[in-house]
């Protein structure tokens, strides 16, 4: 349990930190370790698990792990990010839930940070550094391009990466949780589930002392459904497609629509396989169509909650 200096007193902010998993082995039993091992660590872990069928070692881990109570598992059949995510944000006993993901280090300070900035800063959301492989730390010119979720400035920002944020559950809920639209890779869903919480006056500070380093397991989770240069599935396309079509406010939408099959080709992976080219165009044409269908048929929230 984070604890939080205030004046004199210290106050106690329970955290809960929700991991979805999708056939994630040894990194996964490594990452609940790591944060089993932080002097300040989460209140409870909940491992909210769709691995068809775990290794024999992992999976001997995990039951170990929950018969002493260090961490809760759900186990679901069917694997999707976003619904892993609104069973975790359900079931989560603590007032402030923290998304991560699967193949992470924690840095010494994420749980402390987080429950600081929602006890310090009054805000519901709060995102974390994440460091991806070879990054470090970038020291940002306030005035300079653009954010990036290595920099090491506080600030307020307009998006979301779902491996390291923490919200206030009861905001959550009243948000309807995330889309379950977003389906297999569910690229886009933290733009969608961001931009939705903006419109409803929320804001998004982020704070790089809660940092993670992400260790982007090559099997498992979103790569489970392929390369996407290589793939004639719509598991990588369909997502943003729905987030473009579902965003009314993005400035220049239909131009991206239109122009997000040429720019799905025009990669150096593409100049030198070219046979490549018609199978992308196809999962490109597919993810499109699915994501009508999906828009047609409107927002998959927790309770059934609409959105515009």
């Amino acid at each position: 349990m984070a604890k939080i200096k205030s004046g004199s007193t210290t106050t106690k902010l329970a955290i809960s930190a929700v991991i979805a998993t999708y056939r994630r082995e040894q990194v996964l039993i490594d990452t609940i370790h790591y944060l089993l091992q932080l002097e300040s660590g989460p209140d409870e872990i909940v491992v909210v698990d769709q691995t068809p069928d775990h290794e024999p070692s992992t999976r001997q881990s995990l039951t170990s792990l929950a018969n002493a109570d260090r961490i809760r598992t759900i186990k679901l059949d069917i694997p999707s990010i976003t619904h892993a995510m609104n069973v975790g944000l359900q079931v989560a006993r603590n007032d402030i839930v923290l998304f991560l993901d699967d193949d992470i280090v924690p840095g010494e300070n994420l749980i402390d940070a987080h429950a600081r900035t929602h006890a310090q800063d009054g805000c519901n959301i709060v995102a974390g550094q994440v460091l991806q492989p070879g990054e470090e730390p970038v020291r940002e010119d306030p005035g300079g391009g653009g954010f990036r979720f290595c920099s090491d400035r506080a600030q307020y920002i307009s998006d979301l990466m779902g491996g390291n944020f923490s919200i206030n559950r009861d905001v959550a809920l009243k948000l309807g949780g995330f889309d379950e639209n977003f389906i297999h890779v569910a690229y886009r869903f933290e733009a969608e589930f961001a931009s939705r919480a903006l419109a409803a006056g929320e804001k998004i500070l982020f704070e790089p002392d809660a940092s993670i380093r992400h260790l982007k397991a090559r099997t498992g989770g979103t790569r489970s459904y392929g390369r996407h240069l290589s793939t004639i599935r719509p598991s990588h396309s369909v997502g943003e497609y729905y987030y473009l079509l579902r965003s009314k406010r993005i400035r220049g939408r239909t131009r991206k629509i239109l122009a997000r099959p040429l720019r799905a080709i025009r990669t150096r992976y593409h100049l030198s396989h070219p046979w490549w080219i018609p199978g992308t165009l196809f999962a490109e044409g597919w993810g499109f169509l699915w994501a009508v269908v999906l828009l047609l048929q409107g927002p998959r929230l927790i309770g059934g909650k609409r959105t515009g």
